[in-house]
């Protein structure tokens, strides 16, 4: 399958003028409003054991510099002076930093993947997704990492969001009984979240266990939730049980509240990440519940290694996916292969993303943005220009079909 050889070079040019809605990120609190801000991730890969990194990833990345001198009017090598250009920047722009960065990129607006927005962060800009898996785990979790070392650092942290929940409701700990924990935890954090402006509710689940998620009847859940509730640690078979459960539950809820589910579908960061266990056919009999067709589920960073298994579940009236990340990780030839498959099948159900995100001190969050949305946008061009050259489509219908994936396909399934 041919994927593009240039042969539409203005199409190229009209895409990167797209004013484009970006499906997943984890945008920064501008420094002028909230120093030091960690809110960004519910689970900061920051603090894990080392990984090999993907080439691009890398601070040798050609394509980093490029960025400096597109942001911050840097060029050169010397990082201090780059680091002084860019606070020059930030302090120039103070609350409205983060916004500039995006209208650098030309994206109308953001879906912010955070804990909690901020002054700099905020509608309409930037749209709240915020994190559901700490409701997934009320019980002692001392034993869901087991030996993988990645999770003994996610578990505290999911300790933490959920307290941090139970807080916002005025409690201190889960009730005594699923029902009450229902009732008075999971759907007024849901409901609280949606009409503090989420669009979304976002599943990590990836980096704590697998997606074989099956279909617990509720007196099971009840069981394993009063037997264990304020008790040691389950066993790992038990709590699955309840995971399951409060897993169907939380996204049946988004789909009665008008909020999609996002889920993290791609190879994720640490060295002990289980790739087997984010396939997405593992969703599948999720998927295919009928009680479901009211939740809209996308898959963030569209599956890579699987991008072929996601690209089959488009077929299901309730599935979207974006290709966040991929912009991140592989070259525009290479996501273009992708891009094509996916636009050849459903492409009212493909969506642009960069998933920009704080990877350190060279590489923040605006630069990888700035990276993310280079590639994002030469890959579908050249996807589109091999679809043109293959009279797949007119040259018109291609530029279209940019519209849909860079903004109008985002825009229909949030009602913007």
């Amino acid at each position: 399958m041919a994927v593009g050889c240039g042969r539409e070079p203005q199409l190229l040019s009209d895409i990167q003028q797209i004013q484009a809605i970006d499906d997943h990120a984890h945008p920064v609190c501008p420094p002028a409003t909230v120093p030091g801000d960690r809110d960004f991730d519910a689970l900061p890969v920051d603090n894990l054991e080392p990984e090999s990194d993907p080439v691009l990833l890398r601070p040798s990345n050609p394509n980093l510099p490029l960025a400096w001198k597109a942001l911050f009017n840097y060029a050169g090598s010397d990082m201090g002076k780059m680091k002084q250009a860019r606070e020059a920047v930030r302090k120039a722009q103070g609350h409205q930093y983060s916004v500039w960065v995006l209208d650098q990129a030309h994206i109308e607006s953001m879906l912010g993947n955070r804990v909690a927005f901020c002054d700099g962060i905020a509608p309409p800009s930037f749209l709240w997704v915020p994190y559901v898996d700490a409701l997934l785990f009320p019980l002692n979790n001392a034993n869901v990492a087991g030996d993988n070392s990645d999770r003994k650092v996610y578990v505290p942290l999911e300790d933490r969001l959920r307290q941090r929940y139970l807080k916002q409701l005025g409690m201190t700990q889960p009730p005594a009984t699923l029902k009450e924990y229902l009732q008075r935890v999971v759907t007024p954090t849901l409901e609280a979240q949606q009409k503090g402006g989420a669009v979304a509710e976002k599943f990590e689940i990836a980096y704590l266990r697998k997606f074989d998620f099956g279909d617990p009847a509720t007196a099971d859940a009840e069981a394993v939730y009063t037997k264990w509730i304020g008790a040691a640690a389950p066993p790992q078979a038990e709590y699955k049980v309840l995971q399951d459960y409060l897993f169907r539950y939380i996204a049946l809820e988004c789909g009665r509240l008008g909020m999609a589910v996002h889920l993290h579908t791609m190879a994720g960061a640490g060295g002990y990440f289980d790739v087997a266990g984010v396939n997405p056919l593992l969703l599948e009999p999720v998927l295919n519940d009928p009680r479901m067709r009211k939740t809209k589920f996308v898959f963030v960073h569209g599956g890579w290694p699987y991008t072929r298994e996601a690209g089959a579940l488009l077929e299901k009236p309730n599935v979207y996916l974006d290709y966040s990340s991929q912009a991140l990780s592989f070259a525009p030839a290479t996501l273009a292969f992708t891009l094509r498959e996916w636009l050849e099948r459903n492409p009212e159900k493909v969506m642009y993303g960069t998933d920009a995100y704080p990877s350190s001190d060279l590489m923040g969050w605006e630069e990888s943005l700035w990276m993310a949305n280079k590639t994002a946008r030469e890959a579908l061009a050249m996807a589109l220009e091999g679809m043109v050259r293959d009279h797949e489509v007119t040259r018109e219908q291609a530029l279209r079909l940019a519209h849909m994936v860079l903004h109008d396909n985002a825009k229909g399934l949030y009602g913007l």
